[in-house]
């Protein structure tokens, strides 16, 4: 297998994770005999102080070029000015619109050695296994009209959810393909009580339904659902749903796990080509200092292997080795070790698994 992978380290603590994944990824290859080409490329609050733009052009030449793109994190108190005409969150909305990046997919799994991380009682979290899948180039960050306004009442303010019942379709057959690979429950997840683009949503929800008579489909409300994640979070397979909804749900799933560190997510289009990504931000507050956790990039990179390079096997071995690293006590700060290892540490400690 040749591939080239186009590096966005980003903001923050990303370049320190990303080069855990890739040094992991590069292991992967040696012991496979694969050729993997990286690349490195500006994204976010460093191409904005570099080059004036959040996603220079260079940058999405070569993502559009390479056969996967692996991202650190953007943004940071920099660049949080909210009167800013260029901030960091621009250009990972333009290179997902660019490259035709419909659907986020974040699997959601705690693993059993850490369920005292999480704030839920243990109960609560056995069992869980379930993948959001967030539709990611349209709704209420995309529409239009969007803007500000003076008025005689004072300041206006308008954003703009539109959807397309083909863009719908598109998200909702991805969610009941990955769920006929797993235990065959789709919950389309709307607020079709409410609103005009919800009752859309529902309605291509239950003809893409009918497509896939062994898949039993569900629908819930955002509300309660987000109670549920809470509650009976077990009951969940695959979740497929709009952007600002699957936004807030995807924060909160992470909940589940104790740790945003650990959960890596990948946005893929209709082809092979794929962007992948840690949940987390990019933590300014530890940058430099070695110690972020370095796991949800790696299991990142092993989606990337799985849904870009289709490598299910090298994919699988790297959330071994991840699984097994943190059987055995290799944590980092942020998962409450007594002795935490560094970000470089923890690394290691899991392509010494591989």
């Amino acid at each position: 297998m040749k591939a080239n992978i186009a590096l966005t380290p980003g903001d923050g603590i990303g370049p320190e994770v990303v080069n855990e994944a890739r040094l992991v990824l590069e292991a992967v290859a040696q012991r496979h005999g694969h050729q993997l080409k990286f690349s490195e490329h500006l994204l976010g609050g460093c191409a904005i102080d570099a080059q004036g733009t959040a996603m220079p052009d260079e940058t999405l030449a070569a993502c559009a070029a390479a056969d996967a793109v692996l991202l650190g994190a953007v943004g940071g108190p920099k660049w949080d000015d909210p009167q800013a005409k260029v901030r960091p969150e621009q250009g990972l909305l333009a290179i997902r619109k660019a490259l035709a990046l419909y659907a986020n997919v974040r699997p959601v799994r705690p693993y059993p050695s850490l369920a005292r991380l999480s704030p839920l009682k243990p109960e609560r979290v056995a069992g869980v296994d379930f993948v959001v899948i967030r539709e990611l180039t349209g709704g209420l960050y995309f529409g239009t009209p969007k803007g500000r306004t003076m008025t005689p009442e004072g300041e206006r303010a308008v954003d703009t959810l539109v959807y397309t019942d083909w863009e719908i379709r598109r998200i909702v057959k991805l969610a009941f393909e990955m769920a006929q690979k797993r235990r065959k429950l789709v919950t389309s997840v709307d607020k079709a009580n409410v609103l005009e683009s919800s009752r859309l949503w529902r309605k291509v929800a239950i003809e893409v339904g009918r497509e896939f008579p062994d898949v039993k489909l569900e629908h819930q409300l955002v509300d309660s659902c987000a109670m549920r994640l809470i509650t009976h979070a077990p009951q969940f397979d695959v979740i497929v749903t709009e952007n600002m909804f699957g936004d807030i749900l995807t924060d909160e799933a992470a909940v589940l796990a104790g740790s945003l560190g650990l959960l890596p997510s990948a946005s893929l289009g209709a082809g092979r080509l794929g962007l992948y990504e840690p949940i987390h931000g990019s933590a300014p507050d530890i940058a430099g200092k070695g110690i972020a956790n370095p796991v949800g990039t790696i299991l990142s990179a092993a989606m990337l292997l799985r849904h870009s390079l289709g490598l299910e096997k090298e994919a699988a071995e790297v959330e071994a080795a991840v699984n097994l690293a943190l059987q055995e006590g290799q944590h980092t700060a942020d998962l409450g070790a007594k002795e935490p290892l560094s970000t470089t540490q923890m690394g290691q400690a899991v392509r010494e698994r591989l």
